[in-house]
């Protein structure tokens, strides 16, 4: 690019700016809601200018237009761009982090499972038709032959055993069930 081109892009991007810089600042900060984001989008508006002398100076439109629709097109690209990925969230002492350590599911699964083989048949199919199929209590009755009441009360009896089991084990989980 020869010295006198340069001259004349700066001069055609430091003129528009004059000209229309306030106008599309205005325009941004409204659709953005940051006044930060919206000086990035003008800079970003004016690049593309730069990079376009030709469509500012052919007479088809106003500049003005043309530089208030590029604004808004950057803003809808970098909406969508966001959009388009899973929002990022924060990790902070207070929060607990989205995956914890996978080792410690692997430990509790192989406990609990170890767990369910102690327990006699009736019991154990009661608990994994409830709990590891998700099964509601009429469905679990229907799956074993046996009556809703009675699939209440092997889960019971099922799980005060697992309590026990973990109890005597004192694996700090108390709570089952």
């Amino acid at each position: 690019m020869t010295r006198h081109r340069q001259v004349a892009d700066e001069a055609l991007i430091r003129t528009l700016f004059a000209e229309h810089g306030r106008a599309m600042l205005a325009y941004a900060t409204r659709l953005t809601g940051e006044r930060a984001a919206a000086e990035d989008v003008v800079q970003e508006a004016l690049i593309k200018a730069w990079r376009n002398p030709d469509v500012l100076v052919n007479g088809k439109g106003s500049v003005r237009g043309w530089l208030l629709t590029v604004v808004r097109n950057i803003i809808t690209d970098k909406v969508r761009a966001r959009n388009a990925r899973p929002k990022e969230v924060a990790e902070s002492p207070t929060a607990v982090p989205i995956e914890r350590d996978h080792a410690d599911k692997v430990v509790t699964s192989m406990v609990v499972l170890d767990a369910l083989e102690k327990l006699p048949d009736v019991h154990r199919s009661v608990l994994v038709e409830i709990y590891v199929r998700g099964q509601n209590i009429n469905e679990t009755a229907e799956t074993l032959g046996i009556p809703p009441g009675t699939v209440k009360s092997r889960s019971h009896y099922a799980l005060r055993a697992l309590r026990d089991l973990f109890s005597a084990r004192e694996t700090g989980m108390e709570g089952v069930a």
